[in-house]
């Protein structure tokens, strides 16, 4: 008799790659625009090896031109085509922001859903890698702001190999953010899991005192603490929103009714962030469920710094969390 298929351990690196050469070999409308993403093989060696695989016509090096290249694929989107656009950091994407927001984000509003736009962008995010000030800022809150996109933040090797394909068979345009921290990391895949949506938050690791609600590179920092705050007793939660618009906030506030205290953690800014939108929600829907004042552990309110030790003081730690965390559990 024939056992269960085998874990497959893979990167998360390699998980983004798998899923753009299936994408690739799937649909032959498909194909990825960005800098350095042929001969180069992507900045963080993502696309490395698919120029040899699939050519110049479907892996194409572009001018450092943001505004052009993702207009570009607009353009291609709206003429039929399935363009998967690398931006090489979320920071670079502002140069595109006319083109995502006026553009990409409003086209089948304004035409009365004449036109669909099924773009997918796919960009790094996030600090830790001392890239300073201008590659390691955390910006999907900002366009998670943005009517007419979806946004995504894969934070588990499953959902980096398959949150593409869902991207791509969603006609309106989606941003995938990717954590460059991330891309090192180590995964068991289920070969049996063969999807994923693309609609819904998921409980990592379940709890009864406390919910830790986060996304990206925070994930496994929650995970961290949630196991450190297992040594004090602290039965921690831990939710993956995974998908930053439109925020499952049904799933947040079961879990915040079961505990009865949240903590999120969101590696942007806490002014004006996406940390600041759930906790008004919560605010908003879930108040009697609170026990505790929200708490909130985000990035410190300064350019992301260059020198190790002081990028890793503006990052949010497991320590961070952990000292929220037992706050709220056993205040003073």
């Amino acid at each position: 008799m024939n056992g269960p298929t085998p874990m497959q351990r893979m990167t998360y690196r390699e998980a983004c790659r798998q899923a753009i050469r299936d994408a690739l070999g799937a649909e032959p409308r498909t194909f990825v625009m960005g800098e350095d993403v042929g001969k180069y093989g992507g900045c963080y060696a993502v696309t490395k090896g698919l120029l040899e695989e699939f050519g110049p016509q479907r892996i194409i090096d572009t001018p450092l031109a943001e505004n052009g290249f993702t207009g570009i694929g607009v353009g291609a989107a709206l003429a039929g085509l399935r363009p998967i656009v690398e931006i090489m950091t979320c920071n670079f994407s502002l140069l595109a922001l006319d083109q995502i927001m006026n553009n990409a984000a409003t086209l089948s509003h304004m035409s009365g859903g004449q036109f669909a736009v099924p773009l997918v962008i796919r960009m790094a995010t996030g600090g830790g890698r001392q890239l300073a000030a201008q590659h390691s800022h955390s910006l999907e809150g900002w366009y998670a702001h943005i009517p007419g996109l979806t946004v995504l933040a894969p934070a588990t090797v499953e959902d980096a190999r398959h949150m593409l394909a869902a991207a791509l068979a969603d006609p309106n345009p989606v941003l995938l953010f990717e954590h460059i921290v991330l891309y090192n990391a180590e995964g068991d895949l289920d070969p049996g899991v063969t999807a994923v949506d693309i609609s819904h938050a998921k409980v990592r690791r379940a709890g009864r005192d406390v919910s830790l609600v986060t996304y990206g590179n925070s994930l496994p920092k929650c995970l961290a603490a949630a196991e450190a705050l297992a040594g004090d007793g602290i039965e921690a939660e831990v939710i993956d929103l995974r998908v930053l618009r439109p925020l499952d906030m049904a799933t947040v506030i079961a879990s915040v009714a079961r505990t009865h205290r949240v903590v999120i953690v969101d590696e942007g800014w806490k002014s004006g962030s996406l940390s600041a939108e759930i906790a008004a929600r919560l605010a908003e829907d879930a108040l009697y469920e609170l026990d505790a004042p929200v708490r909130r552990v985000c990035s410190r309110e300064v350019p992301m710094p260059y020198a190790a030790h002081l990028e890793e003081a503006a990052l949010p730690s497991v320590n961070d969390i952990v000292l929220a965390a037992r706050a709220l559990v056993q205040p003073r």
